[in-house]
């Protein structure tokens, strides 16, 4: 995945390695139950966590692992007061450092959670694949084109290991999202003309700095903040929306045209990111998607896909509102399974029938896709395909060999005109 690649060769690639058949899986030991490692143990692992356990009662959390103690321990004994015997992680298998993802890997699990800053996500499932485990993992994939390549060829050994790979694309499993897909394509609203994309949304608030923090952790602990880290807003959270738009269209864009920059965050906490975008995308079908995401206190808030067609529209918004109007007329109800159970459920499922299933593809997409994007804005730049999925930017160097004593990077904010497209 080195070698320079068109749309047209990866998309091939993708459907290639889809129809490879599919080995049946075995569980350790022959057991039922599935032994779960937790690598990245924040809010969202530990909330993933809680979603495998809900998902399956046959899962157990078998091991942990963080570069925080604090943040360990926080997991551990909140994972432990509310399922108790399901959490099977004595002190030797909680895991501290920037290697710990190595030993929770070696610890006998069956099945990783990948929940740390996006930046290392790359590095993980590749060594994941490697290791011949089933993943879970947090979106975006990469926040940079070499990473997302990364994890294209971690996606081509978990096909060729009979591994199953799930991101954490919630919509995808959510009935809501499903169906008005479904009749987008069964041509309830006619041809597809144009479609609207938003994330709009109050800012995170930094963490003030403690006694005894290095720059670099201090950046560690406000990684939202930070591009090599997060990717920005349309790569660590617009994602989800972006995602929901190549799912329409069958496909990602052909090019972006974007614009942003930051107009209310400009404190030094707020590291180097903006704090809106807009992006233009074109698809190989000459519809336009317009794409919008701020983050911005006490300003309307609105998460939302609107798809235009020539016969009707149909609404996905969030997990509360769905509609399709056009030659057909389609509005469900509001009472939805919760979709992030519903992922590793789906998940879990597959391998317990001895078919994994393999999301890499359409994650490292969707990625791209934002990638692109935000290259974009920050360059102020026509960005096509071709030029992201090329690109020479690789910020996954920064985290190969990475310390607690290594130095934090000081990036500028980017500057449309100035900052040169890599």
């Amino acid at each position: 995945m080195n070698q320079r690649l068109t749309r047209r060769e990866f998309l091939k690639a993708g459907a290639a390695l889809s129809a490879l058949p599919i080995a049946q899986f075995a569980h350790a030991q022959g057991s039922d139950t599935i032994k779960v490692g937790l690598v990245g143990c924040g809010g969202r692992g530990t909330g993933a966590a809680i979603d495998c356990l809900r998902a399956d009662n046959g899962t157990v959390i078998w091991a942990l692992g963080d570069i925080f103690e604090d943040r360990l321990n926080a997991s551990y004994e909140g994972l432990k007061e509310q399922f108790a015997e399901r959490v099977q992680v004595p002190s030797e298998r909680r895991f501290l450092g920037f290697d710990a993802y190595k030993k929770v890997l070696e610890s006998g699990i069956d099945l990783v959670l990948l929940c740390t800053p996006p930046a290392f996500r790359p590095v993980h499932l590749l060594a994941a694949m490697e290791a011949g485990k089933h993943v879970f993992m947090e979106k975006p994939v990469a926040v940079c084109p070499e990473g997302v390549r990364m994890v294209l060829r971690a996606g081509e050994i978990a096909q060729q290991k009979r591994l199953g790979v799930m991101p954490g694309t919630q919509y995808r499993w959510h009935p809501g999202y499903q169906g008005v897909i479904e009749r987008i394509r069964a041509g309830h609203i006619g041809e597809v003309r144009a479609a609207y994309a938003y994330y709009n949304a109050a800012s995170p608030a930094p963490k003030p700095r403690e006694q005894g923090w290095s720059d670099l952790v201090y950046q560690l602990r406000n990684w939202l903040f930070y591009n090599w880290l997060a990717g920005d807003q349309p790569v660590e959270q617009f994602v989800h929306n972006i995602d929901v738009m190549n799912w329409v269209m069958g496909s990602p864009p052909t090019r972006a045209m974007a614009m942003g920059g930051r107009q209310v965050r400009t404190a030094p906490e707020y590291g180097d990111v903006y704090d809106h975008f807009a992006i233009e995308y074109e698809y190989p079908n000459g519809v336009r998607v317009l794409a919008m995401c701020r983050q911005m206190d006490n300003t309307a808030y609105r998460v939302s896909n609107l798809v235009v067609g020539a016969e009707g529209t149909a609404l996905l918004e969030q997990f509360t509102n769905f509609y399709v109007r056009g030659k057909e007329t389609w509005e469900p109800g509001k009472q939805w399974l919760n979709p992030y159970v519903e992922e590793h459920r789906v998940l879990i499922e597959s391998l317990r029938k001895g078919s994994p299933i393999n999301e890499t593809r359409t994650i490292a997409e969707s990625t791209l896709t934002a990638i692109m994007g935000r290259m974009s804005a920050y360059t102020g730049k026509v960005v096509t395909w071709d030029a992201a999925m090329n690109s020479k930017l690789n910020l996954v160097e920064r985290v190969m060999n990475i310390g607690y004593d290594s130095p934090a990077p000081q990036d500028p904010v980017p500057i449309p005109g100035k900052t040169p497209l890599v």
